[in-house]
């Protein structure tokens, strides 16, 4: 709880960075209404950090990659706001959301919040996609995150483990696949970061694991999510992320540095 009932409830927007000269400017012009904007970055070695400045956000260099958590809880270093949403560089976030989040911070409710996506591949927003069950927890009080934990798919520790979760019903825009030459480049980073986690797991690779984890994550995204009424792009959105799967498991047998690989944030 937020001791002083009587103080307005502060916002910080956190983002992870690494090389994001061409998306932060927009990220950070529409996280501008949160109270402290904080960039943590991972060693960009393009203008990431200089447009961030001149965009009016607080920038932390941290280069020395040690994981998703080890950033996150060093960006948790420097919130001085009574509540923290996560925000990656790749994303955006609609006016219904951000009345959400407003509402969720000024009324001090008791809860974790998740939020959904909905793509945007190819410049299309596949609107016609059944969204992901679940979501992804973002917003935060910081008198109950403790910490975060994992290197690769990272989880917050709370303070109050039986604190109630609640879903915004606005979703995140997720910009994940802008052109088809960067979706492949994102195609082989997101691969070696599902081998390190199944490799931390103890799971074997092959061909024949990676056709059928393909095989059935196309029929899950195409079909059973609808991605076959957004055309071309909702097609293509599904092909690579099936392609991901595959060669999740393709590095897991024939790469052997895999589960110790140097692996950092887009």
């Amino acid at each position: 709880m937020i001791e002083d009932q009587d103080k307005k409830p502060t916002l910080c927007i956190g983002i992870l960075t690494l090389n994001e000269e061409r998306r932060i400017a927009a990220c950070i012009d529409n996280a501008g209404f949160a109270d402290q904007i904080i960039v943590i970055d991972s060693g960009s070695t393009d203008r990431t950090c200089e447009i961030a400045t001149e965009k009016g956000a607080e920038v932390h260099r941290y280069a020395d990659w040690q994981g998703f958590a080890v950033q996150r809880n060093r960006l948790l270093e420097h919130v001085r706001t009574d509540y923290i949403f996560f925000l990656d560089a790749d994303e955006t976030i609609p006016a219904p959301l951000r009345q959400e989040i407003q509402q969720a911070v000024e009324t001090r409710t008791e809860a974790v919040w998740k939020v959904f996506w909905e793509q945007v591949a190819f410049g299309t927003p596949l609107t016609r996609m059944t969204k992901v069950a679940g979501g992804v927890r973002r917003l935060f009080a910081m008198t109950n995150i403790l910490r975060y934990e994992g290197v690769v798919h990272e989880h917050a520790i709370l303070r109050n483990p039986d604190t109630p979760e609640q879903a915004f019903k606005g979703r995140l825009l997720h910009h994940s696949r802008e052109t088809v030459y960067g979706s492949l480049l994102k195609l082989a980073q997101y691969a070696q970061l599902g081998a390190v986690r199944r490799a931390q797991a103890g799971k074997k690779g092959g061909i024949r694991r990676g056709l059928a984890s393909a095989l059935m994550n196309f029929v899950r995204f195409y079909f059973f999510r609808k991605g076959f009424l957004c055309g071309g792009p909702g097609f293509l959105f599904c092909l690579v992320v099936s392609l991901e799967c595959f060669f999740r498991y393709a590095i897991l047998k024939y790469d052997p540095m895999s589960e110790n690989a140097d692996v950092v944030k887009r």
